[in-house]
This record gives C-alpha cells, structure tokens and sequence, in this order.
C-alpha cells in the first residue's frame, strides 16, 4: 500500500510538473552586411530592438544575435551560412542583403548579376527554413535618398528589391519593405530632396534617425512572427 502511495504521489507531481509550460526565448539572428554589422554597436537597430524587448517588457521571450559583416553579398552570406547562422539555431532569422550587390557594380565592377543574386538568395533562405527557423527578408534601403529616382542606382536597387518582394510573395515569407519604407518618407521628410543625412550618414549606412526607423519596421514583424 505504502509502495502504491509512492507511486501515486510520483505520478501526480510529474503530471503538475507536466502542467507547466517552458517557453523558452526566441533567438533572432539578423544576417547581413556592414548595415547589420553596424546594428550591434550602442544605438544600432539591433541594441534598439533590444531597449524595445525591454520596454514591451518581453526579455525573457527574445534574445537577438547579430551576425554583419561589411562588404557582404548574397553569395557571402550564403558560404558563411553554417558557421554564422545554422550552427546557432536560431528560431528566426532576418535576412538584410542586396545594397553591395547593386552598389559594387558601379563602385567597383564587382556586384552580383541580377540572374545570380536570385539564385543565391533562393539557396540561402531555402537552407535557413531546413534548418528549422521561420525566415523574414528585407529589401535593401537605400543607395541615396533623393525620392525622384535620381541616385544612381536606383534603377538596380528597384529591379532587385522587386525580385524579393516577388519571392517573398511565392514563398508567403515576412517582409520588411525597407526600400519602400524609406522612400515614403523621403517623400514626407525630405522636402529639399537630399541625398544623404535624412536616415543615413553616407547615403547607405544609417545615421540614428534611420537606426531607430528600421529597428522599429523590424520589430513589427518579428512580433507577428507565430
């Protein structure tokens, strides 16, 4: 009877222990190039999502990894994807490329084909969902920001930032429209139509306007996120 007791009381603890649920923390990764790299340091987008997780007080539920590094296109990020990526199991992980590939053709005739980035992008995402994270993509913002399609490249920067809107679609993945994004508020804030110094510093990189504009469009959806 005593043993019959035991057994007892060890089943209903194990059942209550049972009962409770161990959420643990989503791992957010974001991966791309010096923009990211840059989102780790003291008010990059990437520290402000942090002081957001905070606020919303949600820390216990979201941890972020920053894996940047300057210079990177779409093929780098794809040969560095087991290293810096999948061997952190993360649960979700942001995908922020496209500004070297259509910047280094014009600056130094080594930027990726249009046939090509599509490719690689393709492969890159399609081996993050193997490895079992939800994936949310990017456009790439901005290559200059006068809103009268006057910088450059905008003519590249648009043709590629389509092709991810497209695939997102295909893929029914997240989005964070940031080429968008950024040229309606060029439009709203950028009256004298400048091409620099309203969300970046250089034209490319994000002064703290445009880091506090894209930790915010990101964190949009990284809650949305099932």
């Amino acid at each position: 009877m005593t043993n019959k007791l035991i057994l007892l009381g060890v089943f209903v603890a194990c059942m209550i222990l049972m009962s409770f649920k161990y959420d643990k923390k989503k791992k957010v990764l974001f991966f791309g190039d010096s923009i990211t790299q840059a989102g780790v340091n003291p008010g990059g987008y990437i520290r402000l999502i942090d002081t957001i997780i905070q606020k919303e007080g949600l820390t216990d539920k979201y941890e972020t990894i920053g894996a940047g590094v300057s210079g990177n296109k779409v093929y780098d990020l794809y040969l560095r994807l087991e290293q810096d990526v999948l061997q952190k199991s993360p649960d979700i992980v942001l995908v922020y490329i496209g500004v070297n590939d259509v910047w280094h053709k014009a600056s130094s005739g080594t930027g990726t084909d249009y046939d090509k980035f599509g490719k690689f992008y393709e492969a890159l995402v399609t081996k993050i969902q193997a490895g079992g994270a939800k994936v949310i993509l990017c456009t790439p913002a901005a290559i200059g920001e006068r809103h009268d399609n006057s910088n450059q490249q905008d003519g590249d920067l648009n043709l590629y930032s389509g092709w991810i809107r497209s695939f997102a679609a295909k893929k029914q993945l997240q989005l964070v429209d940031l080429r968008s994004l950024f040229h309606e508020y060029s439009l709203k804030n950028n009256p004298e139509n400048k091409e620099k110094g309203v969300l970046t510093s250089d034209r490319v990189h994000l002064n703290p306007a445009g880091q506090q504009f894209v930790a915010e469009a990101m964190w949009k959806e990284i809650k949305a996120v099932k």
